[in-house]
């Protein structure tokens, strides 16, 4: 499994204290079945505990995921800022999550060297040494 983030994310998960490793195990939830909303078009919702708070009082996450493929943290946003996204919202974020699930290898190289997307916390593999 594959994680990313946008730039946006980054900045945004930096500012609040979620790290890479909080990240990950969202994903390792999901993989488990431990899904807090499926919005539809490949766009999940994931509560994620702050740095100080517990899951309910933390942040939600949007991300656009394919089951055994690849998953990509969009948005996020800490539950005392807003309660959800608006459906306008929900629509952009369906058809970004179609665009970033649609990249070839070539496309998502391009943009972690460009800085647009961000590999989640990298750990090499024998792959990557050989």
């Amino acid at each position: 499994m594959l994680i990313y983030k946008t730039r946006q994310f980054d900045k945004w998960a930096f500012k609040e204290g979620l790290t890479d490793q909080v990240l990950k195990t969202a994903i390792t939830e999901i993989e488990n079945g431990l899904i807090d909303a499926d919005l539809g078009g490949h766009v999940f919702k994931k509560r994620v505990a702050l740095p100080g708070r517990s899951k309910s009082n933390g942040a939600r996450t949007l991300l656009a995921y394919q089951q055994g493929d690849r998953a990509f943290f969009i948005y996020g946003f800490a539950k005392n800022e807003r309660d959800n996204i608006d459906d306008k919202e929900l629509q952009n974020l369906k058809k970004l999550a179609a665009i970033q699930l649609g990249l070839t290898p070539e496309q998502l190289g391009y943009a972690l060297r460009e800085g647009k997307l961000i590999e989640v916390n990298h750990e090499p593999t024998a792959e990557d040494v050989t």
